[in-house]
């Protein structure tokens, strides 16, 4: 599956994301893989600061978001305002909201309605394709 929306701020031939992310990382936000659960050591990171997108470093989510899904990856209850976009992932039989940086495009995870309060939403994220820095 690709990302069909073109344009992004940040562009990259497949060769230059390749440099500057790991195996794992460019699997993850340019080939929408996903990291096995409970992987992720932002999975329990609970610092306050800034979650930012691996491939760009554009801000994504906020400590004060974040929330123990227990479901192995990182789930917040909402982005920082403009930082995402979705696409419908029609992959596994199934169609769930996928989440991307706005800025890359690159492949962040999912979002479902299953989340606390005050959203319900429950962002889930690939650890690797986040960089976190505290406060």
């Amino acid at each position: 599956m690709t990302t069909s929306k073109s344009g992004f701020e940040v562009t990259k031939l497949e060769s230059e994301w390749r440099t500057i992310l790991t195996p794992e990382q460019f699997n993850v936000l340019r080939k929408h893989g996903t990291e096995r659960p409970h992987t992720s050591p932002l999975d329990k990171e609970y610092d306050q600061g800034t979650y930012y997108c691996a491939a760009c470093e554009l801000p994504l989510f906020t400590s004060d978001t974040k929330f123990n899904s227990g479901t192995g990856w990182p789930s917040f209850f909402n982005p920082i305002e403009g930082a995402i976009a979705t696409t419908v992932d029609r992959s596994l039989f199934m169609s769930r909201t996928e989440v991307h940086c706005s800025r890359c495009g690159g492949h962040l995870g999912h979002v479902f309605d299953d989340g606390p309060a005050p959203t319900g939403k429950r962002y889930c994220m690939n650890g690797v394709s986040l960089k976190f820095v505290p406060a």
